[in-house]
């Protein structure tokens, strides 16, 4: 009889089938597990309808006015989407762009510099903001609703008090005849011909800043910082996140969008009322769960809100162009926020299943 020294290692069992269902998911059901999915058919769903019952929207200038209406949400949605991944919420998002404008806008016409330095101001200015709002946020403890809630009143108050204070009105100056003010519009609030139709330069700066999120939430260390805060906080900050360098980032972040949109809308129109912005934070919220992002964060997509931006453009424009009641256009707005809460709760139920 041999030995059991010398008869060799046992030879593995072979374990039970494993179904190539288990093992490989097919393409099909890998796309439909993005969380963008939602957005993108209900895109597509929104687009069909409008194109049949309004058909003026089908006119290549009226795409033109449907993305850039798209485009001014969406610019501000790339960066809640962001911090609402990043498991947060900014609520002096739609004043914040306002300040911004207002901060340019006062700084060249009352101290008579170029328009250059006001923009340059108002970028530091709007990055401050973010980083108090983060800084508060990590120091504190607090909800992200209870800080930007306080900040969201402060600036509302500080709009209209400093603007009336300085200018003598709620709204600023004029600045058009001011030095650098043609260069600065030409970069921020132009139009160019495109395919005999003026596309506003707005477009640009909103896939810019899709692409640019994009990749950083997928293809960077930091997007997986994100991802792992608005998951779980306590666990990402126990595996060596730096959780509170993330949160202040992607609330700085928001800040840089909230300028862009304030350079925008100051030299699109030259002046700024001082008690705009009210009430576009709930857009910005909208856009970015219609695209795709949990309230409770860790999932979502940058691309999905921009999806939602573009959805929230075309039904705004559309309930115009059909010719409908425009205060329809808020009963379209709700009705998409609750229908893609169930989609997004869905698909994630599904995903947590695999």
């Amino acid at each position: 009889m041999k030995s059991d020294l010398t008869s060799g290692p046992p030879r593995p069992t072979a374990g039970p089938p494993v179904s190539r269902r288990v093992m490989l998911r097919s393409p099909l059901r890998l796309f439909f597990m993005r969380p963008e999915v939602g957005s993108l058919i209900g895109a597509l769903i929104v687009i069909v309808f409008f194109y049949t019952m309004a058909p003026a929207i089908r006119h290549t200038g009226s795409v033109s006015t449907v993305l850039y209406q798209s485009a001014t949400l969406g610019i501000m949605a790339v960066g809640v989407s962001l911090l609402m991944i990043g498991g947060e919420f900014d609520l002096s998002a739609g004043v914040a762009v306002i300040t911004s404008a207002l901060a340019a806008s006062m700084v060249a016409y009352q101290l008579g510099t170029n328009v250059w330095a006001g923009v340059v101001v108002a970028l530091i200015l709007s990055l401050s903001i973010g980083a108090f709002n983060g800084w508060l946020l990590v120091r504190t403890g607090l909800p992200s609703f209870l800080v930007t809630l306080g900040t969201f009143l402060m600036l509302q108050g500080a709009n209209l008090a400093i603007t009336r204070l300085v200018s003598g009105n709620v709204a600023t100056n004029d600045i058009s005849n001011m030095a650098g003010f043609d260069s600065a519009r030409t970069m921020f609030a132009s139009t160019f011909n495109l395919g005999g139709t003026d596309v506003s330069v707005s477009i640009v700066w909103w896939v810019v800043l899709v692409a640019l999120g994009t990749w950083v939430l997928l293809r960077t260390k930091a997007g997986n910082w994100i991802f792992a805060v608005g998951g779980n906080a306590a666990s990402a900050r126990a595996a060596g996140v730096p959780t509170t360098r993330t949160k202040v980032a992607l609330f700085m972040a928001v800040g840089l969008c909230a300028w862009i949109a304030g350079m925008h809308q100051l030299f699109a129109y030259n002046t700024v009322q001082s008690g705009g912005g009210v009430g576009l934070e709930l857009e910005y919220i909208v856009a970015a769960v219609v695209g795709g992002c949990l309230l409770t964060g860790g999932y979502g997509s940058v691309i999905g809100a921009a999806i939602g931006a573009l959805i929230f453009g075309v039904v705004s424009q559309g309930v115009v162009y059909a010719g409908w009641n425009p205060d329809w256009f808020k009963f379209f707005l709700g009705a998409m926020l609750l229908l893609a809460t169930l989609v997004n709760m869905f698909v994630r139920h599904q995903v947590d299943r695999k």
